[in-house]
This record gives C-alpha cells, structure tokens and sequence, in this order.
C-alpha cells in the first residue's frame, strides 16, 4: 500500500484503490448495540405506563384499592424523579463498575420493580415500584449511549447509536398496545419479562476499549476491541489512539470531577448538552406520552382514544428507523432542523384547535385534527430531538469527565421530564391545554436558534476529533508526531 502521510488535522491519505480498507460494521458492533438496545426497550415500557395503566388503576371494579387523581399524578411524576436519581448515581457508576456492568446491574431490579406493581395491594407499592423502575431508567439512560459511544465506528455510529431510541419506542408501542387489552397489573406482570433477554445478551459483550484503557487494562482493550472490530482487523492504530487520547486528558485533568466539569474547555461541551436536553424535555414530550389517553379524550376525538395512542406508538417507532437511515446520511444537525421545524408547526396547531374548542367552537369536523397533529409531532420528535440530544451526549462530552458529564445532563433530563410531568396538569388548569401548547411551541421556536448557533456537527467523525475540536485543541506538535495519521475509530 502507498501512503502518503500529512498533518494529523489533515487526515489526508492515497491508497491503491484496490487495497484501501473500507470501515465495516461487523456483526459484533451489532450484537453488543442490540443487546444494550433491548435494555433501552425496557425503559421505553416503563415510560409509557402510565399512560395506558392509569386509566384501569383508578377503576374501583378492577383495583381493589383507591388511587387518588394526586397519587395517580405520582404514579407518572415518580417515575422522572427516581430517574433524576438514578442519573446522578449513574456517573460514578459508569466509571468505577463499568459501562457493562453499569448497564447489566438494572436489569434485575427492573424485574423487582415490575413485579412489585403488578401484585401491588396498595398504592404505596405502585409508587415502590415506579421509584425502583424509575432508578433504573435514569441509570440507563446515561450509560446506553456512552457505551454505544465508545464502542461503534464513526461511520455507523449514528445508524447504531439510534438503535436503543428505536427498541425504546418498539418498548413505548408494545405497552399502548398490550395496554388495550391488559389492566395496570398484567401490564406490569408483562413488563417483568422484559429484562430477561436483555439480561441474557449483555452477558455477551465485553467491556468498552476505553474504559478498560482507563484502567490501565490495555490486554484487555486490545481482546474487547478486537471482539468489535473482528478477529482479522487491526486494532493496533485505534488502540493507540484511545491510549493517547486518554493519556492527553490525564495531563489536561485536575484532582477534582467538579473543577474538571467547571473548565472552560469542558463547560461548552456540557453546556450544549445541557441545552439539547433542556430543549428536548420542554418540546412538552413526555407530558404526550404519559398523559395520550386522557389529551385525546379532552379533545373530544371522533377516534377511539386508545387506538389513537397505538397510532401514535406506531407512528413513532417508524420514525426512529427513518431516522437511523438518514442520520449518517443527512447529519445531525439537518435533522433537528427538521424535528423542530415540524414540532414548532404541530404544537401551535394543537393549541389553535383547543382554544377553539375551549370557546365553544364546533369542532366535530376536524375531530381527526388532534391525531393528525400528534403523529406529525411524534415524527418530528423521533427524527430529530428524541434520539440525538442522548446520541451527543456520548459523541462531544470529553472521555475524562464523561461519566461525572453524562451524569449530570441525565440528572438534567429527569429533572425537566419531572417538572414537565408534574405540573402539565396544574400549567393546563393555569392557562389552558391550548396555552401549554403554545408554550411548548415557543420553546421550541428558541431550541431551532439554540441549534443554530451552538450545535456543532459530529458525523463521521472519531470520538477523538470531535474532543479536540470542541476543546479546541488544534495540535502543534513535532513533525515527528504529525507523521502518523489519526485513522483510528471509536
């Protein structure tokens, strides 16, 4: 092969076009992002819950206890909550267990929690059991994505990344589905089968590279990153990488996590994913999902309310494989675009159509207009702000600070989905269910600018390039050093 090597920032090379080694996507990336993606079908489950399993729950003919209109708020608003927690003990975790072990520790307690709900004889372990489920979101939520992160290819990277939002939705849709025809308590009892595939499979699929070079376990890098990239592939190159990326951050870190997050370097990094969540949370998401059932009935549909839900679990889960399609092709920043554009447009028509309706306007004729709007949302939100804000925050958080980063912007996310929860209720009681839309589109009309301006473009390209360019560490090194290309993947 002849090469002609240039300036590590260049990444310009010559290769005899018949020997140029193409990037392939190999059967264990796969494997290793649908086994952490089925773990991500569990939390999708445990979201939507409520949504179809209140309904049931406050029905004294099926319940044998009472659940109040303020416990069964707590029921959907707990959930967020002990996910704010499971965030914030979720950092520490990925970096002292493992991204692995991290992730293989919530599926027991999964199954715990669903079995709690499901032979619950009072409300009090309902919410027992949403607090324990809800840990465990919060928990995965922050290590799905780093480890998807540290494991794929750049070039699949996004294609793979999506997978956990797309089992997620796959999670959403099962549980409006099965809640048509299951109460809140054989519902849960199908939620505690969940996990165990998901359990099975992460017993599969090694440790991530990087965190086994954090520990100074390079043998043991080099055997994880040969499973992922194939047994005849050489993985001298990127294991180099890796050691000297982590190697650079050892130089660049402080004795503190905090004073390291505080930096100025790290601060934009964490900033823009911040954002990202805020933004996603306050499109006024997860007061869709929780509360589908009881939003269509206040509408007055002329379509059966649960059938709308399926359709709109349906819608969802097909706008995530869109997604995974073009994200590679496209890049993330076309795509929520997009996803804003279309959420900006939907939201604003939702509250036209109920101030109308609150106002006593007939609105039988265009009954079909709350799903219309609903599914144009809830592709829009797939496309773009549902699965990229978590896909980024495994792609521009620095490796050093990742796991204190990460933690803090799930703990960030819980915090708005809780919030967002809680008080949809009290904000539409306050200024309408039409002013909630309107809000939330407003909010919305901010994050395309936020976007705009702030929002930096990672495909196709190494964990390391994007490090340095969000650091802004454009190397002046030795010629020496800049012999050798950065071909290296994460």
């Amino acid at each position: 092969m002849v090469k002609i090597l240039m300036r590590a920032d260049t990444h310009v090379s010559f290769s005899v076009p018949a020997e140029e080694p193409v990037a392939k996507c190999t059967f264990s990336q796969v494997l290793a992002a649908l086994s952490v993606s089925l773990g991500s079908m569990v939390v999708g489950f445990s979201s939507a819950y409520t949504s179809p399993a209140l309904v049931s729950m406050k029905d004294r003919n099926i319940t044998s206890f009472e659940v109040t209109d303020q416990s069964g708020s707590w029921v959907g608003g707990i959930m967020p909550l002990a996910g704010l927690a499971g965030g914030i003990l979720g950092g520490p975790m990925i970096e002292y267990l493992g991204r692995k072990n991290t992730i293989l520790a919530t599926a027991t307690p999964f199954i715990i929690s669903w079995l709690l709900i499901g032979c619950a004889t009072h409300v009090a372990m309902v919410l027992v059991g949403r607090a324990l489920s809800g840990l465990c979101v919060g928990i995965a939520s922050l290590s799905l994505p780093v480890y998807l992160g540290e494991t794929v290819q750049p070039e699949v990277r996004g294609t793979l990344g999506l997978l956990p939002t797309a089992f997620g939705n796959i999670g959403i849709l099962l549980c409006f589905v099965a809640g048509k025809y299951l109460d809140w308590s054989g519902l849960a009892f199908l939620g505690a089968t969940l996990p165990v595939p998901f359990l099975i499979l992460m017993f599969l699929i090694p440790e991530t590279p990087r965190w086994y070079v954090s520990r100074n376990r390079e043998e043991r890098a080099r055997k994880a990153l040969q499973w992922l990239r194939g047994r005849k592939a050489d993985v001298e190159p990127e294991l180099k990488g890796i050691s000297r990326s982590h190697q650079e951050a050892e130089r660049h870190a402080s004795k503190s996590a905090m004073l390291d997050l505080l930096k100025k370097s790290n601060l934009k990094p964490l900033l823009i994913s911040l954002g990202l969540m805020f933004f996603q949370q306050l499109s006024g998401i997860n007061a869709v999902i929780f509360y589908t059932v009881q939003i269509f009935q206040s509408a007055g549909s002329t379509i059966d309310e649960k059938l709308c839900t399926i359709i709109v679990g349906v819608v969802n889960f097909i706008a995530t494989f869109i997604a995974t399609v073009l994200i590679d092709r496209l890049g993330r920043k076309i795509l929520l675009y997009i996803s804003d554009v279309a959420m900006i447009i939907t939201l604003m028509t939702l509250g036209t159509f109920f101030y109308m309706k609150n106002n006593g306007n007939d609105v039988s004729e265009i009954g079909w207009l709350p799903l219309a709007a609903f599914v144009v949302f809830v592709v829009g939100f797939s496309l773009g702000f549902g699965p990229i804000p978590w896909l980024m925050m495994g792609e521009i958080l620095p490796g050093k600070i990742r796991g204190s980063a990460a933690s803090v912007a799930t703990a960030f996310n819980w915090s708005c989905t809780f919030v967002v929860t809680k008080t949809f209720a009290d904000i539409t009681a306050t200024i309408g269910n039409h002013g909630a839309f309107w809000m939330f589109g407003s909010i919305c009309v901010v994050g395309l600018f936020f976007v705009i301006l702030y929002v930096p473009e990672t495909q196709g390209k190494s964990l390391e390039d994007i490090e340095r360019k969000m650091m802004g560490r454009v190397r002046r090194m030795s010629s020496v050093a800049n012999i050798k290309p950065l071909s290296f993947n994460m």
